[in-house]
């Protein structure tokens, strides 16, 4: 397939220098992250806000309204983007704001890519999810994959780091999955696997029996149970590290653990209750755990 598109910048961000873009970018975003990474230094810092960028563009091109053959498209070129950042000659702001952490914390070009894989596995109108491998394989794209990226650049050690990257973002996908089955389900998107669902009783995979399956509540507290575990796993993880090159991974773990908590005192028979933490509870930990922790 011939490609002759080129990936869009977002025309009211500032183009030149692109760390100014990417942390215009998260900034503008509204994440309650942004004040923690604004605690680390410079390097780190920037490195951050551009993995940031570029996994929020890859994620705005997956979930967006553009047609499935459009988004394919541009997902290739971030695929190409991305080559062209390990072979010196970027050109979006995002990925020339990537060369420098890249080529300063040894970034691997297969977990920007596996990125890229998740999202086109979420780009398509219709979303399903065959068995626990395939989520397995999921949560490694889009979670884990970033994880690795960020723990290089906050300095753990490589094999802690790629450990924690596997537990705390198997925690937190699953988390964001058992929080969001009925916003998922209303854009035709099902993440529980369709052997767990038959298990369930579910009729079929069409969204109405998913959510009427008679088993639906057991499958979710499975699921549940093992993002508990991964979560203890990560604890462990950073009850070892270095404290300062943890930090922001422990924060993301904080704040997403009491998501998990409340939907574990939520239950799972009522999936509409929104159990997202109020701004003053996020900044809170931002400030606890982000910038004096």
């Amino acid at each position: 397939m011939l490609i002759t598109e080129t990936l869009p910048i977002v025309s009211d961000l500032p183009a030149e220098p692109p760390n100014a873009y990417v942390e215009a970018m998260v900034k503008r975003a509204g994440t309650s992250f942004y004040w923690a990474m604004r605690s680390l230094k410079i390097e780190r810092r920037r490195g951050v806000f551009a993995v940031y960028g570029f996994c929020r563009d890859v994620d705005d091109i997956a979930d967006g309204d553009l047609p499935l053959d459009k988004k394919r498209v541009l997902l290739e070129l971030w695929r190409t983007e991305i080559k062209e950042i390990f072979d010196g000659t970027p050109s979006h702001p995002i990925s020339r704001a990537l060369v420098d952490p890249v080529r300063t914390f040894e970034l691997r070009e297969a977990d920007f890519i596996a990125v890229i894989d998740g999202m086109e596995m979420d780009a398509y109108p219709r979303v399903r999810i065959q068995d626990m491998a395939e989520l397995e394989l999921y949560c490694d794209r889009v979670a884990c994959a970033v994880g690795r990226l960020c723990v290089r650049i906050f300095g753990l050690r490589e094999n802690e780091g790629v450990k924690l990257s596997a537990s705390l973002g198997a925690a937190l996908q699953l988390t964001n999955i058992l929080r969001d089955i009925v916003e998922d389900a209303a854009r035709d998107r099902v993440y529980l696997p369709a052997d767990l669902l038959g298990r369930a009783d579910a009729k079929s995979d069409q969204i109405t029996d998913v959510l009427a399956a008679p088993g639906l509540a057991d499958l979710c507290a499975g699921l549940a149970g093992r993002a508990e575990q991964h979560f203890k796993d990560a604890a462990r993880i950073i009850q070892h590290a270095d404290p300062k090159a943890a930090r922001p991974a422990h924060m993301m773990m904080q704040v997403y653990y009491r998501i998990f908590q409340k939907l574990q005192k939520r239950g799972w028979h009522d999936l509409e209750r929104d159990v997202r933490p109020s701004k003053f509870e996020k900044m809170a930990l931002a400030l606890r755990y982000g910038i004096f922790g």
